[in-house]
């Protein structure tokens, strides 16, 4: 299976165990197909299709339509969600690709059975930031004041943005590690990855189920005790798309 199939007929939404419920009726395939959804199946392995759309694009329709897919699989079982856009070339392709890896998805199924994903991402105030940065650091201070008003040399201007850059770098690392060690307790696994814009952490948390609602009560307390100036949003639970290679 892949998202580059030379002639794709079947969309991939996800990988369940055989004897999983399947309750697929009344959910619309992307496309927005109703009643196209449909499992093949290989040994103790599912994989649940629908007709690939003959223009597929990433329309807000359709990446409603996969997600809720997942969704409905994922509250009956243990899930492994392809990412939007995976495709194959036909039935056979599919059970072959189940064959294939057989071993790996079972155990991979086990693992993941009765967990979520939540996703948490945090920004900080850079203003609050640097303002920390300035008052805590001796050698920023002070160049800061020399340069102040246009003053200083072109050096100075140069050492306190390297400087401040490195300081803030510091800092947020600091901050999301502390953030994720903290988390991290209440999960089985987490992936970190590179955040976006302003923000300093996108991490995301493999929790069992049956503590998703501690784990989003714990992560709500966590954003309150670091007050205002931190922007926190978690979202979850949702498929285990981080871990799942």
């Amino acid at each position: 299976m892949s998202n580059t199939s030379p002639s794709p007929s079947l969309y991939i939404y996800a990988i369940t165990g055989s004897d999983h419920p399947l309750r697929l009726a009344g959910l619309r395939a992307v496309g927005g197909v109703s009643g196209a959804l449909r499992a093949v199946t290989g040994g103790p392995l599912a994989c649940v299709v629908s007709a690939a759309p003959p223009d597929l694009r990433p329309k807000r329709r359709d990446l409603a339509a996969h997600q809720e897919v997942q969704e409905r699989l994922m509250a009956d079982g243990a899930v492994l969600p392809m990412r939007f856009g995976m495709l194959a070339p036909d039935d056979a392709a599919v059970t072959a690709a189940l064959d294939g890896k057989r071993a790996e998805y079972v155990r991979r199924l086990e693992e993941l059975h009765a967990t979520a994903e939540f996703n948490l991402k945090a920004a900080r105030s850079q203003d609050d930031l640097l303002r920390e940065v300035l008052t805590e650091s001796d050698d920023a201070r002070r160049l800061n004041e020399r340069t102040r008003d246009g003053g200083g040399t072109y050096a100075d201007r140069v050492a306190l943005g390297e400087l401040v850059a490195h300081q803030l770098n510091a800092r947020q690392r600091l901050l999301a590690e502390q953030v994720v060690g903290r988390l991290s307790e209440m999960a089985r696994g987490n992936v970190v990855a590179s955040p976006a814009g302003e923000d300093f952490l996108n991490a995301s948390f493999l929790v069992e189920r049956g503590r998703a609602e501690e784990f989003s009560r714990a992560a709500r307390q966590l954003a309150q005790g670091y007050g205002e100036g931190y922007d926190f949003r978690l979202r979850g639970p949702l498929p285990p798309y981080s871990f799942v290679a």
